[in-house]
């Protein structure tokens, strides 16, 4: 299995992501304008497939294209495909899709779980607090939580920023027919991923200062906020159908992301490389 292998399984990992990204912003802005729907997160919108004929086929269908996607971030990351290089930047961009790799790795297997009809105990915003609770009863537990917290933030300043330069079809080969509105549903997706990531991560550090892990707030109760606000159903229904648009490039992604795959003899080399060199626990 080679470098077209890998091609293959990035594509697929971009569609699968772009499916979750659109369900999530469709049932947001059908719960904005009051037709049904709901404000939840990744793990919700996928329950909501249970209900769907076919529903569990298509869930093991996304579950088996998250897997792809999480084993493509990894390989992505460690061997530097999209050439992001080792400055302070660079190293950070591949950390980042490194833990994406790792979220997408556990968002396939809560998807293969509701396939095969086994449905978790909590969803994605309760498992956030879990997670803050321990994390803050560690050693430095505050100051982790809130440098994570502030990485979020940047995160989505980042997005914010990518959505308003237009700098979204970097890494894209369009035919010139699909420019214009390629562009335009990308700035719309990274501006809605900005806004809600800033807001996680605005939430995390809320829950450091107060040593509270019920201020964290997953993507479920970060729309859930922005419904709360002045005019929130606006916000919600602009923001949701950001999260839509998002979905529907990640699938221009999936066709026309000029991906170059390495060998996956070299992935594996360096996967083994990177996880020798974390730290012994």
């Amino acid at each position: 299995m080679g470098a077209p292998t890998l091609e293959h399984l990035a594509r697929l990992g971009y569609g699968a992501r772009g499916a979750v990204y659109c369900l999530v912003g469709g049932l947001a802005v059908l719960a904005a304008i009051g037709s049904g729907g709901q404000t939840g997160g990744s793990t919700d919108a996928l329950t909501s497939l249970l209900t769907q004929p076919f529903g569990r086929i298509w869930l093991a269908a996304i579950a088996t294209g998250l897997l792809s996607f999480a084993l493509w971030r990894l390989v992505e990351s460690a061997t530097d495909a999209d050439r992001h290089g080792t400055s302070a930047k660079g190293l950070a961009v591949r950390a980042a899709h490194a833990i994406s790799g790792v979220i997408n790795a556990g968002l396939a297997v809560s998807a293969f779980n509701l396939a095969l009809g086994r449905r978790g105990s909590s969803g994605g915003d309760q498992s956030a607090q879990d997670w803050t609770a321990w994390l803050l009863s560690q050693p430095f537990g505050q100051w982790l939580t809130g440098l994570i917290g502030l990485i979020l933030v940047c995160v989505g300043l980042g997005f914010l920023k990518k959505g308003w330069s237009g700098g979204v079809v970097k890494h894209l080969v369009l035919p010139s027919h699909a420019q214009r509105w390629a562009v335009s549903v990308g700035r719309l997706g990274f501006a809605a991923r900005g806004v809600v990531f800033a807001l996680i991560g605005g939430f995390l550090v809320l829950a450091a200062v107060q040593s509270r892990s019920s201020q964290v707030k997953g993507l479920g109760e970060a729309l859930a906020f922005i419904r709360t606000q002045p005019f929130g159903w606006v916000l919600l229904a602009v923001t949701a159908a950001g999260l839509f648009a998002f979905g529907v490039f990640s699938f221009v992604q999936a066709r026309y992301r000029h991906i170059d795959a390495p060998d996956l003899a070299d992935g594996k080399a360096a996967l083994k490389n990177a996880a020798a060199s974390l730290p012994k626990v």
